[in-house]
């Protein structure tokens, strides 16, 4: 049993708290990892919120980690101690019909334990002040040490800078395959992004690298266009600036609508906004953002009648141990950008801190 420290959320509401934990050895088929450095994301800060309804506590949050393997349990072959990894909230087991099927990167081998926070044997490997811990998606990167079942690590390139691809274990992977494979952007195509945060800018990147011509942001924060200006978008633009609502500002500006749209918010508003934006006849909009829990869509069915597409993507479509280790390469040879979506490097014992910065969209 490893002693370290982990950021615990004891209850909904409140704010993480640095403990001591007991991190117990992996079991079978299971990986403990050193995490070196993870990052914050919105999804962390809606299960803390209390409105997540797979919400479980006390548990330790994170899903965006790199690390180094200490140890594995019995039956690991994929990796051994000391492989650079990331862990993954979507696994890859290469052999339930979701992995088995190209057009979804959904394994669904560990998806019910994992809801629950818990390993694939039905327990946790998390213990503090003598109380059980839950895990996380399956990855409770907030802790120096964490448990993973081994169908949820990719092995990365040892030169690549933890604190750096870590992001690479959700909001670049997300926004950037939301354009590559979800939408499959074209040359020459035109695409609006709705929300300017990570994700988003992860998706101008991805449609940039696609080729595409026109490449419109779309944020109430105008302090976010330079940032999404040097990530590859022609023109940003903000709702408020504008007497009609913004499907029909978009539709005047690109003679008719967009050929790709993509919300990366969250909000059931914007997701109408995003697919009315699209052009008739062969426009796509993909929903990035992940909506709270019991929210519905709602458009007329004469939109789709007429041409459009309305499609979701997780985890940006990426078959997770196959393509993450090659995000990481492309990365390393600057074929996309990662350091440019850091804002800020922080000491652990700051993570509260960290989740203040997201809230204010710093």
């Amino acid at each position: 049993v490893i002693k370290c420290k982990a950021a615990v959320a004891w209850e909904a509401g409140k704010p993480l708290a640095l403990e001591e934990v007991e991190v117990a050895p992996p079991k079978a088929h299971e990986v403990r990892i050193k995490i070196v450095a993870t990052a914050v994301c919105h999804t962390d800060a809606y299960t803390l919120s209390g409105a997540d309804p797979e919400g479980c506590f006390p548990v330790i949050l994170g899903h965006e980690g790199a690390g180094i393997v200490e140890s594995v349990g019995e039956g690991v072959t994929k990796v051994k101690p000391g492989d650079t990894v990331i862990p993954l909230y979507i696994p890859q087991c290469g052999e339930c019909k979701f992995c088995k099927n190209p057009k979804t990167n959904l394994c669904q081998k560990i998806r019910i334990t994992q809801g629950k926070g818990l390993m694939p044997d039905g327990t946790s490997r998390f213990t503090c002040k003598g109380k059980q811990i839950y895990h996380f998606m399956g990855t409770s990167t907030f802790s120096e040490y964490t448990v993973v079942a081994d169908i949820s690590v990719a092995k990365i390139d040892a030169a690549a800078p933890l604190d750096k691809v870590c992001l690479l274990g959700c909001g670049i992977s997300t926004g950037y395959g939301a354009a590559v494979n979800t939408a499959k952007v074209e040359p020459g195509s035109t695409c609006a992004v709705f929300g300017l945060g990570g994700v988003g800018l992860a998706v101008i990147m991805g449609c940039k690298v696609a080729g595409a011509s026109r490449i419109i942001g779309i944020d109430l924060n105008k302090d976010k266009y330079a940032k999404a200006k040097e990530f590859g978008a022609t023109e940003c633009i903000s709702p408020q600036d504008f007497k009609k609502p913004i499907q029909e500002v978009l539709a005047e500006m690109t003679d008719g609508g967009v050929d790709y749209s993509f919300e990366c918010i969250g909000n059931v508003g914007v997701m109408r906004a995003a697919l009315e934006a699209c052009h008739k006849g062969w426009g796509v909009s993909v929903i990035v953002g992940v909506a709270a829990a019991g929210q519905e869509i709602s458009t007329r069915p004469f939109q789709l009648v007429t041409g459009r597409t309305w499609k979701g993507t997780a985890f940006g479509g990426w078959k997770s141990v196959d393509n993450v280790p090659k995000l990481v390469t492309d990365y390393m040879s600057k074929k996309i950008k990662v350091d440019e979506f850091v804002t800020h490097t922080l000491p652990f014992d700051k993570i509260n801190e960290a989740f203040e910065l997201m809230h204010t969209g710093k």
